[in-house]
């Protein structure tokens, strides 16, 4: 997998097994109503408009400190729509430029020693990943390499009330080979459009399935075929690791 800079909006993995789906999209956000922002659509510069929620603390970031008429680096979570499509959650932006202006306020930020305009130079925007990056880890739990799709499955840990939420599907084009059906992989994923492609991934561990009501274990061969963002500290999205009971570690 891809090395990660000490300041990066996509926190590194804690776990080898950890589950997650986490990735960077620059556009415009457009909101579905001017006095309710929490609803719109990324308007990115491929042309493509993505709907999107806002989520957490970034609904202040928002009012206080962003130019909605300006593009950003938007740090969300993915999601597939039924119908198809891609539909993200922001958590945050990426931007650390905007927030050291903001934080040193104008006095700090535009004036060096002597007033003139000659102050700190601002931290770097730019990623190595580039824009439309995604890390995306879960369960290979369909793969049809002659067509292209496949589908992973990421569960996430349970909530503060103790409610399980359910896993979510994640649906991909690329290529990886039937053999790792039922395994834990990690994925660099990129936008292309309305949908998530494979640029690159790493088998980690077969997953041991539960079984059915019957205690059997089965084999589904179906389908045959962090740091926090710096601007932001999002409430989140808690993605589970995976259950040792669950999981065979690699042995490594």
């Amino acid at each position: 997998m891809r090395p990660q800079p000490i300041a990066h909006p996509i926190p590194p993995v804690s776990e080898p097994l950890q589950y997650r789906a986490i990735g960077v999209v620059r556009g415009i956000y457009v909101p579905a109503d001017a006095d309710q922002i929490t609803r719109g659509q990324i308007h990115t510069e491929d042309g493509e408009q993505i709907e999107a929620v806002v989520l957490g603390r970034l609904l202040t970031l928002i009012r206080r400190h962003l130019d909605l008429a300006q593009p950003h680096l938007w740090v969300a979570y993915p999601r597939c729509r039924e119908q198809g499509g891609l539909h993200l959650q922001l958590v945050g932006i990426w931007e650390p430029s905007t927030l050291a202006s903001a934080a040193a306020g104008p006095a700090e930020s535009d004036q060096g020693p002597e007033g003139k305009g000659s102050g700190p130079e601002l931290p770097s925007d730019a990623l190595p990943e580039g824009d439309g990056y995604f890390s995306l880890r879960g369960e290979l739990i369909f793969t049809k390499p002659e067509t292209g799709d496949l589908v992973i499955k990421v569960r996430q840990l349970p909530r503060a009330d103790g409610q399980r939420p359910a896993p979510f599907k994640l649906q991909l084009r690329g290529e990886i080979p039937l053999d790792h059906l039922r395994h834990f992989v990690a994925i660099d994923g990129r936008r292309q459009g309305q949908q998530l492609h494979v640029e690159g991934f790493e088998v980690i561990a077969p997953v041991v399935q539960r079984g059915n009501r019957g205690g059997k274990g089965r084999r589904d061969g179906r389908g045959s075929g962090g740091r926090q963002p710096q601007t932001v500290k999002p409430a989140g999205e808690r993605i589970a690791a995976a259950p040792r009971s669950a999981v065979t570690r690699p042995g490594r």
